[in-house]
C-alpha cells in the first residue's frame, strides 16, 4: 500500500464564446500549491470513471457539461513532497477527459482553489504550471481544430 499512485482524472474544459472562439477553464489552485491547472480529481474507491468525470466536474466548477469525450490519454506526475491528507500515495495516474461546456460564472471549492479564469489557448498554455498539463491542452485544442 506505500507508494501508489491514485487514479484519478484531468479534466480540460472548454466553452466556445459568441464568436466561435475557444476559451479554456482554468482554476488557481491553493492547496498544497500555487499556480493554474485544469481541474482534476481521484476516483473514489468503486467508482466508475465517468462517475468520477462528472462528479469532479460539478465539484471543482459547479457547471454542466454538454460534451464528455475520452482522449484515450493517460499519464502519471508524482507529488513534490508528501502531503499529509493522502498518506502512502506517492502522485497521480490520470486519464485525459475534454469537457465542453457554456462560459459561464464557476463554482469553485475556495479549500482548493481561489480564482478561475476563461482563456484563449495562447495564455491558458503559458499559465499552465506543469508540462503535462500544457501537453494536455496542445491535445484537447488540436482535437478541436480537426
Amino acid at each position: 500500500m506505500r507508494n501508489r499512485y491514485r487514479k484519478g482524472v484531468f479534466l480540460v474544459v472548454y466553452a466556445k464564446s459568441r464568436t466561435d472562439k475557444t476559451e479554456y477553464l482554468l482554476l488557481h489552485r491553493i492547496l498544497h500549491w500555487r499556480g493554474w491547472e485544469f481541474p482534476k480529481g481521484g476516483i473514489e474507491k468503486g467508482e466508475a470513471i465517468k462517475s468520477a468525470v462528472k462528479r469532479e466536474f460539478k465539484e471543482e466548477t459547479g457547471l454542466k457539461p454538454s460534451r464528455i469525450v475520452d482522449m484515450h490519454i493517460k499519464g502519471k506526475f508524482t507529488y513534490p513532497r508528501k502531503l499529509a491528507d493522502r498518506p502512502g500515495i506517492k502522485g497521480m495516474e490520470w486519464r485525459l477527459f475534454l469537457i465542453e461546456t457554456k462560459k459561464a460564472k464557476a463554482r469553485i471549492d475556495r479549500l482548493e482553489h481561489n480564482n478561475y479564469k476563461w482563456l484563449p489557448f495562447k495564455e491558458a498554455y503559458k499559465k499552465l504550471k506543469f508540462s503535462d498539463k500544457k501537453q494536455c491542452l496542445k491535445i484537447v485544442d488540436k482535437y478541436l481544430k480537426r
